[in-house]
């Protein structure tokens, strides 16, 4: 059962039924921001594009490395591949490649891989990720920002489901769209997320948000305006 802040936002956003009618998203992507300097992955994202099955948990960037090469996320393996499915490099439980680590580490391109895989998962599959089997929400005290009142759903990610961390929280505005994604991230060594959805624009019946721009947060759960870690900006997304 959908509580009502979940039922409203799913609706401003196309409603479940629309959702439903699709199995698939091609998503054109190019991602940037501090996080890859610090990384040492400056560009590796710019002009991608994202491929992810809806209602399972797999996803594909293309091209990845060079030419004529993608990367395949499924929970619990990372595998390049050619473009006819021919197997270059796997890497099971690509999880265990972050084991301590710290912040300032640089990341191999898988690693990368792995991270954004994760997480463009999920931001694309939200809210109606929320509804799906396993899912728990409560919808909790609301917060105000640029001049508005957001409501906020905590959400708890069931354990196949693999995403930045297990509880996060969804702020949505008087619209039902969302405004802001929060959450820490367990690669990260826990480091926080404020992840702003803008510029939203209906695609077959959907409303998504085409840029996003991710800040850390303090305790007070207020932005750190420098520096921007992570700026996603989509062109066409296509459902089928």
């Amino acid at each position: 059962m959908m509580g009502d802040l979940l039922s409203f936002a799913v609706e401003a956003h196309g409603g479940l039924d629309r959702w439903n009618a699709f199995t698939k998203l091609r998503a054109e992507v190019s991602i940037a921001g501090a996080i890859w300097d610090f990384k040492q992955q400056p560009g590796l994202l710019l002009d991608k594009v994202f491929e992810i099955e809806t209602h399972t948990e797999r996803l594909t960037i293309t091209p990845f490395l060079k030419p004529g090469q993608r990367s395949v996320f499924v929970p619990g393996r990372l595998t390049i591949e050619t473009l006819v499915g021919e197997i270059v490099e796997t890497r099971d439980d690509p999880e265990a490649k972050f084991v301590g680590q710290e912040f300032a580490d640089p990341w191999d391109p898988l690693q990368a891989a792995f991270f954004s895989s994760e997480a463009l998962w999920t931001y694309l599959t939200s809210p109606f990720l929320y509804t799906y089997p396993g899912f728990e929400t409560e919808e909790i005290e609301p917060w105000h920002e640029n001049g508005e009142e957001w409501r906020r759903l905590k959400v708890t990610f069931p354990d196949h489901i693999v995403s930045h961390t297990k509880t996060q929280i969804t702020h949505f505005g008087p619209d039902g769209l969302m405004r802001r994604h929060d959450y820490t991230v367990d690669i990260l060594n826990g480091n926080s997320g404020a992840n702003y959805t803008s510029n939203y624009r209906e695609f077959q019946g959907i409303k998504m948000p085409t840029t996003r721009r991710i800040y850390a947060y303090d305790g007070a759960f207020q932005k750190v305006p420098e520096p921007l870690l992570v700026t996603l900006d989509f062109g066409a997304l296509t459902f089928s």
